[in-house]
């Protein structure tokens, strides 16, 4: 019976007993971000199940982890978890640089820009309400307008837009209320230790 070469064969490195392990040093802010990347990325996923009215009209309740991100992190950190969330959830579902993919990423990348004009130009003036309505409605430009750019040239697609703006409208004040929750309780000095 022919053994399987071992790792040390293969040029991976093995551990002995007595070597030391370097680890990267992270702060609790570290783990306190990649806790709200995997719970963006499981949102996403989950998001993806549910059945749509129309095609890119979703509830967007994963950018309510992406305002949080903003509001508690800034908007580097808040990139950070949006690329993320749309890669890796893309990649769970099956949709890497799919249609889907496209329209999802034209859409995080609207919303992000807006998220943060809006940070740096109101900084804590605008509410978790204020910025997912914001990023609701640029999301569903985004998609808008890549979908009208690459696959439905056509000037009647116009007329949609109207629908669902207010589609976007809705869901944005909706996750809004759940941002809003959702930041007085993670603000707490104990939460998410």
């Amino acid at each position: 019976m022919k053994q399987e070469p071992g790792r040390r064969q293969l040029g991976i490195p093995v551990l002995q007993g007595g070597e030391d392990v370097k680890q990267l040093p992270t702060t609790r802010e570290d783990h306190r971000i990649a806790w709200l990347a995997a719970l963006a990325i499981a949102v996403h996923i989950l998001e993806a199940a549910i059945p749509s009215p129309l095609p890119g009209v979703k509830p967007g309740l994963a950018n309510v982890i992406t305002v949080l991100v903003l509001m508690l992190f800034g908007w580097r950190m808040a990139v950070w978890v949006t690329v993320l969330r749309v890669l890796a959830g893309s990649l769970v579902i099956g949709t890497f640089l799919s249609p889907a993919f496209l329209l999802s990423a034209a859409g995080a990348g609207c919303s992000l820009a807006i998220l943060g004009l809006a940070h740096r130009l109101a900084g804590t003036r605008l509410s978790p309400l204020g910025l997912c309505v914001l990023a609701a409605l640029a999301h569903m430009t985004g998609q808008f307008l890549l979908a009208w750019w690459l696959f439905i040239p056509h000037p009647a697609l116009l007329k949609l837009l109207p629908v669902l703006l207010t589609f976007a409208l809705v869901f944005g004040l909706m996750s809004g209320t759940i941002a809003a929750v959702m930041y007085r309780q993670v603000s707490q000095p104990s939460a998410l230790s």
